[in-house]
């Protein structure tokens, strides 16, 4: 079975290395952004099956990124990630379609297990299915 591809978008490198370091023990493949642009060019280049995105980072944030998934006919499916409490911004990244929504700082275990829950959806699901979870 092939490991499956994850575009981790996060400007705080001390973050980034850390999910990083989480997600291939657990046997992922990641590829690392440390801005929405790069985000961008790594999924239009490796088709990942999952984006984890940071909400507030230079040169282009998360939402722009899900604006971009939104124009593509089989985007990914992705967890954003933010330290932001406003609920305007999380209606915002769902009416984007965001499979899920974590609040930093969240337990690795929730983090495992949110991207255990959006991978395995179901292939019959829209690919952005609406679904939150609170840290």
């Amino acid at each position: 079975m092939t490991a499956k591809h994850i575009v981790l978008i996060e400007d705080d490198r001390e973050i980034s290395t850390t999910l990083q370091a989480v997600l291939k023990n657990a046997g992922y493949r990641v590829t690392p952004c440390s801005n929405g642009i790069e985000g961008r060019k790594a999924i239009e280049e490796g088709a990942p099956d999952l984006v984890v995105t940071d909400m507030m980072m230079p040169r282009m944030g998360g939402f722009p990124v899900l604006e971009f998934l939104k124009t593509m006919d089989n985007p990914p499916k992705v967890i954003m990630v933010t330290a932001n409490e406003g609920g305007r911004h999380k209606a915002y990244a769902e009416m984007l379609g965001v499979s899920a929504y974590l609040r930093k700082p969240f337990a690795m275990d929730l983090f495992l297990d949110t991207i255990s829950d959006v991978l395995s959806d179901s292939d019959d699901s829209p690919p952005l299915k609406r679904k939150s979870r609170k840290s």
